[in-house]
């Protein structure tokens, strides 16, 4: 593994700060849903390749929380990661959602995940409950720290997640077992919410920012770009539409409607046009806003990691967003 360590050349992408943590990120970072059997399996050496691919790319920032695979996320990401200096990566998790054992039986393919339900999943953003989950996912990935920590999905425990989850990860803080505190949410409003009435220093938009979805332009990005708190931005591919758009393709995780179908369709043909491909332009569009530090990619392999980073790289010419603009189109 020791030639992970230090990646050279054009994969080596600077990195952004998150507020006024100090924490700091690569601008391109690997969210870890999809290497916890996301709707189908993904064997051990698959997952843990497509993090020393990550790796070896220079992405150096892994978004995993509890509820990916029923922990399975966090145990494989943490056998790769711990075998590398902890200086050279960072490390983000989520709370709010306790695991419990559970004796139920059969799998979790409700919520999403190809694993057995060996626990139940609890919401919990009371103080303690905080400290437990993140107690938690510390063991599972083996790590004593982690640079970053979102309130996760607080969308129908808003008054809980402010009286009491926000403050535990304040002292959390303070106390230095992590770095940079926030919240990941699927909406703006609440997001919003938190990078205007509290001392978050991140928070984590997924879908909101996309091609397809500027719901984060009217609020939320100019909201942290006031207040100084960072935004990183995942759902890039809106689930699926904006990586491969054809009949059947999925938005936001269900069938997408025909009318973003056509649109999406139109931007890919504007991109082609212009010698770039739509994942480029997905991925920059989230990138190129002054508030955002950082873009979350999902990848289940290493040939899906090399394609994300590819992507990255790619350039994409002014001329289309003009066009874009000009169309209507964005």
């Amino acid at each position: 593994m020791s030639d992970l360590a230090a990646p050279s050349g054009p994969d080596r992408p600077a990195r952004r700060g998150l507020g006024r943590s100090g924490v700091e990120i690569t601008p391109l970072a690997l969210g870890t849903s999809g290497i916890a059997n996301l709707y189908t399996p993904v064997t051990e050496e698959q997952a843990y390749e497509a993090v020393r691919t990550a790796l070896r790319r220079g992405i150096r920032h892994f978004d995993t929380a509890p509820h990916y695979g029923l922990g399975l996320a966090e145990r494989r990401l943490g056998a790769v990661l711990r075998e590398l200096p902890r200086d050279t990566y960072t490390v983000s998790t989520k709370v709010g959602r306790r695991l419990e054992p559970s004796d139920a039986g059969g799998d979790d393919l409700a919520h999403g995940f190809a694993v057995p339900a060996t626990h139940r999943r609890v919401w919990d953003f009371s103080a303690d409950g905080v400290r437990r989950c993140l107690e938690a996912s510390l063991e599972r990935l083996g790590l004593d720290r982690v640079d970053a920590v979102y309130l996760h999905d607080p969308d129908d425990h808003e008054e809980q997640a402010f009286r009491e989850g926000y403050p535990a990860l304040e002292r959390l803080r303070s106390e230095g077992v992590v770095g940079a505190i926030g919240a990941g949410m699927n909406q703006t409003a609440m997001l919003t919410r938190f990078v205007r009435d509290t001392d978050v220093d991140v928070v984590l938009c997924a879908g909101r920012h996309t091609l397809l979805d500027h719901s984060a332009v009217a609020g939320l990005l100019p909201a942290a770009l006031d207040r100084g708190v960072s935004v990183v931005v995942g759902g890039a591919f809106n689930s699926g539409l904006l990586a491969d758009p054809r009949p059947g393709a999925t938005y936001d995780y269900a069938a997408a409607p025909a009318a973003l179908l056509e649109r999406a369709l139109r931007i890919k043909e504007a991109a082609e046009r212009h010698g770039t491909s739509l994942r480029a332009a997905a991925l920059a569009y989230c990138a190129a806003h002054p508030a955002v530090a950082g873009v979350l990619v999902g990848a289940r392999s290493a040939a899906e990691v090399d394609d994300c980073a590819d992507r990255f790289a790619e350039p994409v010419p002014d001329a289309l967003w003009e066009e874009l603009r000009a169309t209507g189109l964005l």
